[in-house]
């Protein structure tokens, strides 16, 4: 991200909308709000949110606008539970 932000000022690229790894509403003050969920929570409880997360967006793939990107969202919340739980 910081990348994408040196690239933007320095070069002039536009920053896209990344929906999947880090939408913008979910990036204000100093901590994303996936960090402050799991800051609120004890591992376990995490845990089940983030499996909650992979269920509803695998459940709902097929019946909103994006299917692809809900899938692709799926798979960060799996991604995120494989880390959790190998670290």
């Amino acid at each position: 991200m910081i990348l994408k932000q040196f690239n933007t000022i320095l070069l002039g690229e536009s920053m896209a909308e990344d929906n999947v790894n880090s939408p913008s509403h979910y990036r204000y003050g100093k901590k994303e709000t996936i960090e402050v969920i799991q800051d609120c929570m004890t591992d376990d409880e995490y845990h089940g949110y983030l499996k909650g997360n992979v269920l509803k967006y695998v459940s709902r793939y097929k019946f909103k606008g994006e299917p692809l990107e809900d899938l692709q969202k799926a798979q960060w919340y799996l991604n995120k539970l494989i880390k959790e739980v190998t670290c």
